[in-house]
C-alpha cells in the first residue's frame, strides 16, 4: 500500500460519502423477498417508486409478496447455491428493464450450535449460502453497472459480521466475510465506476430466522428466540436501509442502542466486548456441559 494520507485528505473524503441514490423509476433486485427483511424491503422499494426484482426460493410467497406491491414487479425464483444457473438469472433479471441499478443481497440463514457440536458439512453451507451466494450474485450484476458507470450495490450482513457470539461461530465467519468482501470492492468500484456499496448490519429483527437457522448436525433449530421475536420490525428495518442507501452511507446498522454500543465496544474497547461475549459464551458451554 502507498503512504499514508493526510489527514485533511482522509476528512475530505470520508464527508464526500458513497454518493445517495434516489429510487423512483429505479430497478431494484432484492433476494430472500419472500418473507423478513427482504419482503419489506420490496414493499418500501416500491413504495419509493422503484420497480422491483423479487427473489428467493418460493414460487408461491414471492408471487403474493409481488401481488401487494404498488408499482412493477418481476418474480424470479431461483436457489441462491444453484451457481450454474446463476448467469442466466442474472442476465433475465438485467433484461427485465434493461439494467439493475440496485442489488440488495438479503438472502441468508443462520445458525445455533456451539462449536463442539458443529458438523464441518454445516459450515460449508453457512459459507455458500451466506458468503459465496452474494459475491457470485454480485460478480454477475457488476459488469452491467461497470458499463453504466453507475449502480449500487448492497449486502445484508449482520452485527455478527463486526461481533463474534456464541452459537454463531460459522454464520459469524460468513458474515465477518462479506464485511470484507464488499468493503474492499467498494474501494475499487466507488471513485473509478460510480458504483455505491452498502454494507448492512441488522440486530435483532423479528423474522423467523432462528427458526429456520442450522443445527450442529445440519437439522432446522425450529426454536423461537425471544430476543428476536421481541426485536425491530422488519417494516422499521427496511425504513432504516432504504434511508442509509439513498444517504449513501457506506455502513448501515440497523439495532437498538445495546446493539448500537457493542458496536461501538468492538470499535474502541474490545477487550471489554470479548469479555462480555465470554461470559455469555461460558453459561452456554455450562449448560451443555451440565455444569
Amino acid at each position: 500500500m502507498r503512504g499514508p494520507r493526510t489527514v485533511g485528505a482522509l476528512c475530505a473524503i470520508e464527508s464526500a460519502g458513497g454518493g445517495g441514490m434516489a429510487f423512483r423509476g429505479k430497478v431494484a433486485w432484492v433476494t430472500g423477498a419472500s418473507s423478513g427483511i427482504g419482503e419489506a424491503l420490496a414493499y418500501a422499494l416500491s413504495a419509493r417508486g422503484a420497480a422491483v426484482i423479487l427473489s428467493g426460493r418460493h414460487r408461491g410467497r414471492l408471487e403474493s409478496a409481488a401481488a401487494r406491491l404498488g408499482g412493477p414487479a418481476f418474480v424470479l425464483p431461483f436457489e441462491a447455491t444453484g451457481f450454474d444457473a446463476l448467469p442466466a438469472i442474472a442476465e433475465r433479471a438485467i433484461g427485465w428493464r434493461e439494467g439493475v441499478d440496485l442489488l440488495l443481497n438479503n438472502a441468508g440463514i443462520t445458525q445455533r450450535s456451539l462449536a463442539l457440536d458443529t458438523g464441518f458439512d454445516v459450515y460449508r453451507r453457512l459459507m455458500e449460502v451466506d458468503y459465496f451466494a452474494p459475491v457470485r450474485l454480485t460478480q454477475l450484476v457488476l459488469p452491467h453497472m461497470v458499463e453504466r458507470r453507475s449502480g449500487h450495490l448492497s449486502v445484508v450482513s449482520s452485527m455478527a459480521g463486526k461481533v463474534g457470539g456464541p452459537l454463531r461461530t460459522g454464520y459469524a465467519a460468513a458474515k465477518h466475510a462479506c464485511v470484507g468482501y464488499f468493503d474492499a470492492l467498494r474501494s475499487e468500484i466507488e471513485v473509478t465506476y460510480g458504483i455505491g456499496v452498502s454494507v448492512i448490519l441488522p440486530g435483532h429483527v423479528a423474522t423467523a430466522v432462528a427458526r429456520n437457522a442450522l443445527t450442529g448436525d445440519g437439522g432446522r433449530n425450529e426454536r423461537a428466540d425471544a430476543m428476536i421475536d421481541q426485536g425491530m420490525t422488519p417494516e422499521r428495518a427496511a425504513q432504516i436501509i432504504l434511508d442509509g442507501i439513498a444517504a449513501g452511507k457506506r455502513e448501515i446498522a440497523v439495532g437498538n442502542e445495546a446493539e448500537l454500543e457493542m458496536l461501538r465496544l468492538r470499535a474502541t474497547e474490545p477487550d471489554l466486548l470479548f469479555a462480555n461475549m465470554a461470559a455469555y459464551g461460558a453459561s452456554l458451554s455450562a449448560a451443555r456441559s451440565g455444569g
